[in-house]
């Protein structure tokens, strides 16, 4: 599975990742990891039943616990606009423009540098949430990043250093797990394409668990110095079972001379 989707990534982005994935392809599927979980719901040829019921956390509250990756490979969002256009501000458009034709020559997970929210979410890698009280940690296996997601009742910081993943608190809402996030700096991309933002970003991400194995996610990024007004999309997600992750490393960039061209 693993071996397959970083196979996937390499095409969607640049073939120049061809051959570095090719050269890598035994160590990656020789560290992944199998492992039946006890927990998981299974059908009568013991196969993991995705379709069975959402679980629970002790205090009756959805439990978004596991590894998820995302269902969509293209690295789009699923845009809910009135419009099919995201509304930028004109420098905004220019730059998003620019990062177009340079067909992500300089996103930031090129040079080692994270992913942003939601961006860490919609790359093949999966990722993992864990809740434990008063905190939600959501772990990526990509270049071994997280976030914390406070949950004990405290707001947001008025006054952050900027940071590239913000800072988050959550709430629960019926079945919903809402996040709210501000404080990034403006270093990285929305998505893969290039969406860009500014340090006014603020978002709302509000987790939705409709069975065991299949989760959808709603975003909202609102910020006045990119767009002209907040947008929002859907992701879907599925759960990926009796597995876990693996260390995703990015070496200093020691794998460009690998590159087509180098």
């Amino acid at each position: 599975m693993h071996l397959r989707n970083v196979l996937f990534r390499s095409t969607s982005r640049t073939g120049a990742w061809a051959v570095l994935v090719c050269a890598t392809l035994a160590p990656l599927s020789a560290q992944w990891l199998s492992q039946k979980d006890p927990r998981t719901p299974r059908t009568a040829d013991g196969k993991p039943n995705l379709s069975g019921p959402a679980p629970k956390l002790p205090d009756g509250k959805a439990d978004f616990s596991g590894i998820w990756q995302v269902d969509d490979n293209r690295l789009q969002f699923n845009l809910m606009l009135d419009g099919p256009e995201v509304p930028m501000r004109p420098a905004a458009a220019a730059l998003y423009k620019q990062r177009l034709a340079g067909i992500g020559k300089d996103r930031p997970s090129g040079h080692c540098l994270p992913h942003s929210v939601p961006d860490a979410m919609l790359i093949p890698e999966p990722f993992k949430i864990v809740h434990t009280p008063g905190v939600t940690f959501i772990l990526f296996e990509e270049f071994v990043e997280y976030r914390q997601v406070f949950t004990d009742g405290r707001a947001l910081p008025k006054d952050p250093q900027p940071v590239w993943f913000g800072y988050s608190i959550g709430r629960w809402e019926g079945d919903s797990f809402v996040i709210e996030s501000s404080g990034f700096n403006d270093k990285s991309w929305i998505d893969d394409d290039g969406h860009p933002h500014t340090d006014a970003l603020h978002t709302t991400e509000r987790f939705r668990r409709s069975d065991f194995g299949h989760m959808t996610m709603q975003i909202t990024i609102d910020d006045p110095k990119a767009y002209t007004k907040p947008w929002s999309a859907l992701l879907h997600f599925t759960l990926l079972p009796d597995t876990e992750l693996i260390e995703f490393v990015c070496d200093n960039e020691k794998d460009a001379p690998h590159l087509v061209g180098k």
